[in-house]
């Protein structure tokens, strides 16, 4: 063997088995275990001690503009849900179950009805969730049960923050002004106008509800979008960005102004927002799963909905302000479009990225660790937003995201 080819030899980076599956050499909070992408028992206990316990945005105000407009919302929790807005115009949630055999009430995702009737039996409820008619309910229970028994399971709804709907399955839960706490502060003004959504979609990924948040929470991987690099990255001002941490895990990171005549076959935007600099860009993360994300002249909405430990759904929201003239609208359609629409620049970047994080975590059988180690003075490429967030997810999980089973701390013990 040559001189040269026994140094590279000696010197090889790849590890063998027993390398790759030891711990990274790194503090607990700077990496976490890949089984919490793809445990079973997990993701279920993810559901009952997280997502059934916090506020969650199941759809937008200008989606109910009349009365008896409704939606129906699959919880992450697993409950199925309808929005419904009354005829007095208050927008109340309920459970999407007839009480009398559990069947599914209203199918369509989006609809109008002043009477819900169940298929089943015909059991009929009225859109602040009193049941209005039972078939045959005489005849079959006499005076031992009525209308005023079976009544819509109700679920706590609050509108705010841009207009947006959240609903929480918690009866004993916060408010949502005491969840959200002052994690939205950065978009205080800029949200403070009656909003409009103009563009829905939705995609479903074979991936964990947490790598999506992930993206949506760290910028490392802007070296995935051309477009980022050369409208932000190498513009002033983008590693200067700070992400800051708020209580209940939320983070947000500051504005910058985006260049975005700096991309060939770009221009610069003509329509701006409200209170927002020329250019300007700002991301809040609410934990666990949706992003607040105002660039330029869009307000863009994710939503993740976690349908299992590998399976994801993810709403997109594109919002404008409803006071747009029909141009206004054209022209924010336009820049929604060329970066986030389902055939813009970036989304589907970050949906393979996802999508290829998912594939290789899923059916593994030797032990992996996911990274979150990046150090930068919590500017824009430090990982700490991803650090804050799996601190408030070990907190509520009652598991650490760095050894959830309790491995290390047996080892330990029995050492």
């Amino acid at each position: 063997m040559s001189s040269l080819s026994s140094q590279l030899t000696e010197s090889r980076m790849s590890r063998n088995a027993t390398e790759w599956q030891q711990r990274p050499n790194f503090p607990d909070t700077h990496f976490v275990s890949t089984d919490i992408y793809t445990d079973e028992q997990i993701f279920r206990q993810e559901q009952e001690l997280i997502f059934n316990k916090v506020w969650i945005i199941a759809c937008h105000e200008s989606e109910l503009q009349n009365a008896y407009d409704y939606r129906t919302f699959n919880h992450p929790g697993g409950a199925p849900l309808i929005v419904v807005r009354g005829e007095d115009m208050k927008v109340r949630s309920f459970y999407n179950i007839c009480p009398h055999r559990g069947n599914t009430l209203l199918y369509e995702p989006v609809g109008n009805a002043k009477r819900i009737t169940c298929i089943f039996h015909a059991w009929s409820f009225d859109v602040k969730g009193n049941c209005i008619d039972i078939s045959r309910g005489k005849q079959g229970y006499q005076d031992r049960y009525g209308c005023e028994q079976a009544g819509l399971r109700e679920v706590k709804t609050e509108i705010g923050y841009g207009g947006f709907v959240w609903v929480n399955v918690d009866d004993q839960c916060s408010s949502l002004g005491e969840y959200i706490g002052d994690s939205m502060s950065m978009l205080d003004e800029q949200l403070n106008m009656p909003l409009e959504v103009f563009h829905y979609h939705k995609a479903v990924v074979n991936t964990n509800y947490k790598l999506w948040h992930d993206t949506n929470s760290e910028f490392y991987h802007d070296y995935m979008h051309y477009f980022n690099r050369i409208t932000g990255m190498i513009q002033p001002g983008y590693f200067d960005r700070k992400y800051t941490g708020y209580p209940n895990g939320h983070a947000s990171v500051g504005s910058m102004a985006i260049k975005y005549d700096a991309y060939e076959g770009s221009k610069a935007r003509g329509v701006g927002w409200p209170g927002l600099a020329p250019g300007g860009w700002v991301l809040i993360d609410i934990f666990p799963g949706m992003t607040f994300n105002l660039r330029t002249s869009v307000l863009r909405m994710d939503t993740a909905i976690p349908l299992g430990p590998n399976k994801l759904l993810i709403e997109f929201r594109g919002l404008g302000l409803k006071s747009d003239t029909p141009e206004e609208r054209a022209e924010r359609i336009r820049d929604h479009n060329t970066i986030w629409g389902p055939f813009g620049r970036n989304l589907h970047e970050d949906l393979l990225g996802v999508h290829g994080q998912g594939l290789a975590m899923r059916d593994r059988t030797d032990s992996k660790w996911v990274l979150h180690g990046r150090e930068e003075n919590m500017t824009i490429h430090d990982e700490g937003g991803m650090r804050h967030f799996y601190a408030e997810w070990s907190r509520r999980m009652g598991r650490m995201a760095h050894d959830p089973h309790g491995k290390a701390g047996t080892a330990q013990a029995a050492a």
